[in-house]
């Protein structure tokens, strides 16, 4: 049997991004610059999804599906205008956004997305 399953950026424990079957798959992104507000980190992750989807062979207006997760509610209006001038209009994936405990309590904002080759 063959494997025909793409596999980005990985090592022992995970893979930035899996491709399978036409789906590209990430992992949960987080920013590298935590000192940064909700805005600043959300910029950094999705720049770090704009580049696994490229790697890929897609982009972000072939995301179908998103999961966003803040550390606090309080950060999705901040949020939501980063998320709003990055997705494309009319191709809007479906998503959730949802309150979680993070591992580094500077972390504002994770972010894992599904997507189409």
């Amino acid at each position: 049997m063959s494997d025909d399953i793409g596999r980005i950026d990985q090592n022992h424990r995970r893979s930035r991004a899996v491709v399978h079957n036409g789906l590209v798959f990430t992992a949960g992104q987080i920013p590298d610059d935590l000192s940064q507000d909700i805005m600043g980190q959300a910029g950094q992750v999705l720049a770090k999804i704009d580049s696994l989807l490229r790697e890929a062979g897609t982009d972000k207006s072939r995301v179908l599906s998103a999961q966003v997760w803040l550390r606090t509610i309080d950060d999705l209006a901040g949020m939501n205008v980063v998320w709003d001038a990055w997705v494309v209009q009319g191709r809007t994936p479906a998503r959730i956004c949802g309150r979680v405990e993070m591992n580094n309590p500077a972390c504002r904002i994770e972010v894992q997305v599904i997507a189409a080759v």
